[in-house]
């Protein structure tokens, strides 16, 4: 959340970030149109707000979850929208410290934006641990465990 609210400073304005992103994308493609450089510029800034507020949402799970698992071994739905709605009220502060800031402004989209970047961020780490849950499965032919699990069956009789 500090890096995020440091980055709400003019040292990450639109216009201290388009001074790097924009010649780097004018470097690798050209031949783009300075409406094309906007609009990617544009994509990278608001790609960084779902990037950071998924991670930012993440953070906020393992540490309502007591651990410093990112994927905690138990998914609790009501625990994953208690994180949302920390990271959506952070959203909405950090919109408006931003319209504090002279070389900033608040955006009501952005909070939108970084929402849905934590819902973004929930989602795959629910995804990631079913998926994890489900290749350790025992019995599960494909999992470490299956070699073990049969040999603790008994065999067939005949």
């Amino acid at each position: 959340m500090a890096l995020i609210f440091f980055g709400s400073t003019e040292v990450l304005s639109g216009n201290r970030t388009s001074r790097f992103i924009a010649p780097l994308v004018r470097w690798l493609m050209p031949e783009l149109s300075e409406e094309g450089v906007f609009r990617i510029v544009f994509a990278v800034r608001k790609a960084a707000h779902v990037s950071e507020y998924a991670l930012l949402a993440g953070l906020v799970l393992a540490a309502m979850h007591g651990t410093f698992r990112l994927v905690p071994r138990e998914w609790s739905w009501p625990r994953a929208g208690r994180a949302l709605l920390v990271c959506a009220v952070y959203a909405l502060s950090d919109e408006l410290h931003q319209a504090f800031v002279p070389a900033r402004f608040g955006n009501p989209l952005d909070v939108l934006i970084d929402t849905a970047g934590a819902g973004g961020g929930l989602l795959v780490i629910w995804a990631w641990g079913r998926w994890r849950q489900r290749r350790s499965a025992p019995g599960d032919p494909g999992s470490a465990s299956a070699p073990a699990d049969a040999l603790r069956e008994s065999p067939p009789r005949l």
